[in-house]
């Protein structure tokens, strides 16, 4: 079994904030696998079922985010799953919105969430899935900007970007976390073939 956790903050009033993302993520995955995310287990909302024909413990830590690893730990511990089990979604400022990026292994750079996750398991060495989210124009905070509501052209952007995250998910539960890499670890912006340059 897959644990896929996705982190977010539980208010409603950050609900459709870029740092909100994570928590979209799972919304998606639990569509697709008919799979409702709403059972209190882990200082988590969880919910199991089979997602592209694997089982999956899908998550949404209510610990708020600079706690999420918290809840992480307990529910590695509660199912005795493995550190190569886990696979964790969030926010990335660094990103361009409606970008992703899947890596296996590395630092949380700002993010507060990844940060405690790390921390609670004692490794950065485990898969995770980036939902860009980086502002178009300089801001003067950014922890202002993360948690403030999207606009509904941002908002676009951010279903789009879901909807390829759900399939990169299924992507690494069938064929593997390298496969997904190499499908989905590219820029956006880049121009195709000579014709583009022009």
């Amino acid at each position: 079994m897959r644990l896929i956790v996705g982190l977010g903050n539980p208010d409603p009033e950050y609900q459709w904030t870029p740092h909100n993302l994570g928590f979209m993520a799972v919304d998606e995955l639990a569509n697709r696998g008919g799979i409702r995310v709403e059972r209190p287990e882990g200082k988590a909302l969880v919910g199991r079922g089979k997602l592209a024909g694997e089982e999956v413990l899908l998550a949404k830590p209510q610990t708020y985010m600079n706690l999420s690893g918290i809840s992480v730990r307990e529910l590695l511990s509660k199912y005795e799953l493995d550190v190569a089990d886990l696979l964790v979604m969030w926010d990335e400022a660094q990103l361009p919105l409606g970008t992703i990026k899947i890596n296996g292994d590395g630092s949380a750079g700002s993010h507060n969430g990844a940060k405690s996750v790390i921390g609670s398991l004692g490794t950065q060495q485990f898969a995770r899935l980036r939902l860009g989210c980086a502002p178009e124009h300089p801001v003067s905070s950014r922890k202002e900007y993360v948690l403030r509501p999207m606009r509904n052209a941002e908002l676009q952007v951010a279903a789009e970007m879901i909807g390829e995250a759900g399939d990169a998910v299924e992507l690494i539960l069938t064929q593997g976390l390298d496969a997904a890499m190499t499908k989905y670890n590219r820029r956006k912006q880049e121009p195709d073939g000579p014709e583009a340059e022009a």
